[in-house]
């Protein structure tokens, strides 16, 4: 199988690229950007260039975008142009070329303002079913390019899932009074109980949904790593998180304590990934438990594959923990 991916220089594109070559696929990596997994320089948002990429290729899998940390660097035409057309330009090639096979690589940005409950509510629970709200040009692009997936989906009888991921980012949080209160692996570990994913994780997911796509046809999932939590615990979490995790994990406290960690006061929300788990087969390793045991031998919490493919940036134009060092 012949396998474009696209967004090959970026943090998920270049552990992709590792992955599927170790698994001795046939792999052509496409950014705008060069690097050392990038076979073809070039623009997705450049029908010419995506129209070539796509020539003799089984399967894509989409991760290119502009994210996040792009509000501040890029205006809301560059996030269409990328994230919408770009998306576009794939998905009606990919139909004409007759490719098997489309994973989009999303995000739990997309829910948005869904993400947040009212003051004293208890935390909400993040399911595929809940209504995204978006909150930024970013959440708006992202929202429409999944909706473009569907499109082409139902119009052209292209197989195409879509994995909306949650935080999985080296980078520190882009909050300057939450990076202050915490450290960095205090925060991200504590994110394993509710929004964050290893980028190994990550790459399974995809490796998976590749495999899967044609026989679920469509779907979309959220992949984050597995939350202990249920929704029996969503009041509680709300109001007083830390006596939650001490029932769940009777032994954070005594490790967190000599880290000089703090659990979060309140958690507001919990992505819930059981149906990725059902129809993808998939079983992420790299949830809380597996972190803190880690931890109290003494080891990096992290992945291997996430530590070698380390920290990128996104742009050279801005200050703070995104910008391209």
């Amino acid at each position: 199988m012949r396998i474009l991916v696209t967004g090959s220089s970026g943090h998920l594109g270049e552990a992709l690229m590792r992955a599927l070559r170790a698994d001795r696929r046939d792999v052509v990596g496409l950014d705008v950007k060069g690097g050392a997994f990038t076979t073809v320089i070039g623009s997705i948002a450049d029908r010419a260039c995506v129209e070539r990429c796509v020539q003799g290729v089984d399967a894509i899998v989409h991760t290119a975008t502009l994210h996040k940390p792009h509000v501040g660097s890029h205006d809301r035409r560059a996030f269409v142009d990328t994230n919408v057309i770009g998306t576009l330009n794939l998905l009606e090639e990919a139909a004409l070329a007759g490719v098997g096979r489309f994973v989009f690589t999303s995000t739990t940005s997309a829910f948005g303002r869904a993400l947040v409950p009212e003051p004293k509510e208890p935390a909400a629970w993040i399911t595929e079913d809940v209504a995204p709200v978006p909150r930024n040009v970013y959440g708006v692009t992202k929202t429409s390019a999944e909706g473009l997936c569907e499109l082409v989906h139902r119009d052209h009888g292209l197989p195409c899932l879509i994995l909306r991921t949650s935080r999985f980012f080296p980078e520190g949080d882009d909050r300057d009074d939450v990076r202050a209160a915490y450290p960095d692996a205090n925060l991200k570990v504590n994110e394993l109980l509710y929004r964050r994913v290893d980028l190994e994780d990550v790459v399974g997911a995809h490796r998976l949904a590749l495999e899967r796509a044609p026989a679920l046809g469509f779907g979309r999932y959220i992949i984050s790593a597995t939350t202990p939590f249920t929704r029996a615990d969503l009041a509680e979490l709300r109001a007083d998180a830390p006596a939650v995790v001490r029932r769940l994990f009777p032994d954070y406290e005594a490790l967190y304590a000599r880290l000089g960690w703090r659990m979060f006061p309140s958690i507001e929300r919990v992505y819930d990934n059981a149906r990725a788990r059902r129809d993808l087969g998939w079983a992420p390793r790299y949830d809380f438990r597996y972190a803190i045991d880690r931890l109290a031998r003494g080891e990096d919490p992290r992945s291997e594959l996430a530590v070698t493919v380390g920290a990128k940036g996104y742009h050279a134009v801005s200050t703070g923990p995104y910008t391209v060092r």
